[in-house]
C-alpha cells in the first residue's frame, strides 16, 4: 500500500506519494485548487492509479499548537477527500513545512516561477515524510 501526502492550498495543492514500502516519497504533483470538484476528482484518480491506501492531509497549526481559520478549511477538505476517495484520511501537523520547502528550494537555486510551481509539491513531500517517519516509530 502507498500513502499520499497532501498540502492543500487556495491556488495549488501539492501531492506526494510514497513508494510501495512506505519508506520514501516516490512521486509528486501539483494540482490547481480553484475548482474543488475537479481537485477532488484528480486526487481520487491519482490515488486509484497509484494504489494509495491511506492519505495524510497537512493540518496548519499556529506555532503555539492552536488552530485558526485555515485549519478549519483543511479539516473540511480532508473530510471531502475521504468521502470522495473512500480512503482513510489522517490529519498531520504541517507547521513550518512551507517555510522549510522555501528554504530547500532556495538552497537549490529555485526562484521565481520555477519556485512557485514547485513549493507545494515539496511541502507535500515534507508532510508525507513526517507522517511516514511517525508510522515507522
Amino acid at each position: 500500500m502507498k500513502i499520499m501526502g497532501i498540502d492543500y492550498g487556495d491556488a495549488r495543492t501539492g501531492i506526494a506519494i510514497s513508494d510501495l514500502l512506505c519508506s520514501i516519497v516516490g512521486s509528486t504533483a501539483v494540482l490547481p485548487s480553484r475548482n474543488m470538484d475537479k481537485l477532488l476528482a484528480d486526487i481520487a484518480r491519482l490515488a486509484h492509479e497509484n494504489d494509495v491506501g491511506e492519505i495524510a492531509v497537512g493540518l496548519p497549526r499556529n506555532m503555539d499548537g492552536s488552530e485558526g481559520a485555515r485549519a478549519a478549511l483543511c479539516r473540511e477538505f480532508a473530510e471531502k477527500v475521504g468521502k470522495t476517495t473512500g480512503l482513510p484520511v489522517r490529519l498531520w501537523d504541517e507547521r513550518r513545512t512551507t517555510v522549510e520547502a522555501h528554504n530547500i528550494l532556495s538552497e537549490h537555486n529555485y526562484h521565481g516561477k520555477k519556485r512557485k510551481n514547485t513549493v507545494d509539491a515539496v511541502a507535500a513531500s515534507l508532510i508525507l515524510e513526517g507522517y511516514l517517519a511517525f508510522r515507522r516509530r
